[in-house]
């Protein structure tokens, strides 16, 4: 009867074990896919702000931090005020999508500008000028950006690191986010809004 028993059980943990492979390769598939994505975000966030994002960490609220040099705790809990202030207005309007801090990836870069044209604080990013090429943002092929969305899915977008004022990193997240936020809840008020070369800017959601 032991031997009998033993064998049912070893044939058991086999069938099971059997059964687990797809389940397994799946999830292999899926940590493939995730890591290729996240090759291609991190490549483009590069391209973009030609740093290399060496760091990485969350901010307390579980928001993924790509760095170029380590943030410190000031900073990322603006990145979170930034959020919270945007989830709050958009629960206002009734939106339910993108609205948890851990669906979001921030890259913070260098800035290529500390001061704007009048002279205030203002860390920015110079990004391809795209369709503001020609117009008065055009600096020669590029413009000066507080933020850039790089994706929308995973969800991602690169702004400049701060080393004062840290409520324009929370005004810059929430600007930035605001495009996410439509993309996957408003489709039609995003492309009404999502190009600000003809017009327009944040705050978007009221």
């Amino acid at each position: 009867m032991w031997k009998f028993r033993s064998k049912v059980g070893r044939l058991l943990i086999i069938a099971g074990l059997l059964t687990c492979i797809p389940v397994a390769t799946m999830l292999v598939q899926t940590v493939n896919a995730q890591s290729r994505q996240d090759r291609q975000l991190m490549a483009r966030a590069e391209a973009i702000s030609g740093d290399r994002f060496s760091v990485k960490t969350s901010s307390p609220l579980g928001v993924r931090v790509y760095a170029s040099e380590r943030p410190g705790v000031d900073m990322l809990r603006a990145i979170d005020a930034g959020f919270t202030k945007l989830f709050t207005v958009a629960r206002r309007q009734g939106y339910r999508a993108r609205l948890e801090y851990s669906s979001y990836t921030v890259f913070i870069g260098r800035a290529d500008r500390i001061k704007d044209s009048n002279g205030g604080y203002s860390p920015d990013i110079a990004v391809p000028a795209g369709q503001y090429a020609g117009g008065g943002y055009d600096q020669g092929g590029y413009v000066y950006a507080a933020g850039m969305v790089l994706a929308f899915n995973p969800s991602a977008f690169l702004i400049a690191v701060h080393n004062k004022n840290l409520d324009r990193v929370s005004d810059v997240v929430r600007f930035e986010g605001e495009h996410i936020i439509l993309y996957f809840n408003d489709r039609g008020l995003y492309e009404r809004t999502a190009d600000h070369s003809r017009g327009g800017g944040h705050p978007i959601l009221q």
